[in-house]
């Protein structure tokens, strides 16, 4: 397999930290260039981010003396080292957009974390087993850049991963309405317990824009293209409420769903025990063998236990059962920043790959 350069723009964050252990080791792709803010430029990643290193394990060698780029002024350099980078970085959104078209610009593809793109009517946003087929407006989105290798990809908000996968084989029976309740990891704010120790016994009922992406992305995410763009479903509706609680990793959602042909629970049970996408047939390196883990006990999933399933990308589901106001309810689970946020970029450069977006 042709090996492929490549960047972490935003390289110390925690999405950054993720985006290093995972691809320390990767089969594919070879980690070039690391670059943050101005005031990390010209400092190594240990002198940057060592005392701020929040990963579990610790930071890959071969990075560590590497001097860190500035994300900002250093695109043209960058650009001329790597086949294509991951960003994460923390910006204002705004300001993010117009950093990542101007990587594009520069003919540096970009496999986005954040969420700035995610509504651009032209740039992929990407659940790799559920809407790959995506990927083909990147043609109109280089012809609006007027790019002939640089454009933009995005994955998606990390919350709707955790229920989406699920619903999504069952559509066929005509999904009318979805309530989903999420209960977040301390992780997709970007700290820990250390950093953040009134998360220590209490329970956040706001994360702000959290609910509006987690209503509205999953309707890109099921929309088609059309005239150079992707427009959103109009079906079905649907509402969420996200709670920040004390735990360190893997988000939870309490899902109720209603249809238009009611199936049975064996029917559910079934299409997710068989349900594979693109990652799963190409045989991707982050690709979880079992897409969706139905688990028979009343008590899971459980994010301890289960959110490093198949190396944290698979989702994990429990409880389905029938509802007095829905047809059903059940409960899912997803670890925020492997299937949610890194892990899922990685995921969908190794799809990009597949399909020749880089070459």
């Amino acid at each position: 397999m042709k090996q492929y350069n490549v960047g972490i723009i935003g390289a110390t964050g925690m999405v950054g930290q993720r985006f290093a252990t995972l691809l320390e080791n990767h089969p594919w792709f070879n980690v070039k260039v690391l670059a943050a803010s101005p005031r990390s430029a010209g400092q190594t990643y240990e002198e940057a981010a060592g005392s701020r290193w929040k990963m579990a394990v610790p930071m890959p060698e071969a990075m560590k003396g590497m001097k860190l780029y500035d994300a900002t002024s250093d695109i043209e350099k960058i650009a001329e080292q790597v086949d294509f980078c991951f960003c994460a970085v923390d910006m204002k959104k705004d300001e993010i957009k117009a950093l990542e078209e101007a990587y594009a610009k520069a003919e540096c593809p970009i496999v986005s974390n954040n969420s700035a793109h995610r509504f651009t009517p032209d740039v992929p946003m990407v659940v790799p087993e559920i809407n790959a087929d995506h990927i083909e407006i990147i043609e109109s989105q280089r012809k609006r850049l007027g790019t002939k290798r640089g454009f933009i990809a995005v994955k998606s908000n990390c919350s709707i991963q955790s229920y989406v996968p699920a619903l999504h084989p069952l559509k066929e029976f005509g999904i009318t309405k979805v309530l989903a309740c999420t209960y977040q990891a301390i992780s997709g704010a970007g700290k820990n317990f250390e950093t953040w120790p009134e998360m220590v016994d209490n329970l956040i009922p706001f994360i702000g824009g959290e609910e509006e992406k987690s209503e509205q992305e999953p309707l890109k995410v099921w929309g088609t293209i059309e005239n150079g763009e992707i427009v959103k479903a109009t079906s079905p509706q649907i509402t969420t409420q996200c709670l920040r609680v004390p735990v360190s990793d893997g988000h939870t959602a309490a899902v109720f769903v209603s249809f238009d042909k009611k199936p049975t629970k064996e029917e559910i049970l079934k299409l997710w025990a068989d349900f594979k996408g693109a990652p799963q047939e190409l045989e991707l390196p982050s690709a979880p063998k079992q897409f969706i883990h139905y688990f028979e006990e009343d008590n899971r999933p459980q994010a301890k236990l289960d959110r490093n399933l198949e190396g944290g990308m698979a989702v994990s589901a429990g409880r389905l059962r029938e509802d007095t106001q829905y047809d059903y309810k059940f409960v899912c689970l997803s670890h925020n920043t492997l299937r949610g946020a890194a892990g899922g970029a990685v995921l969908l450069a190794e799809l990009l790959v597949a399909k020749g977006y880089f070459d």
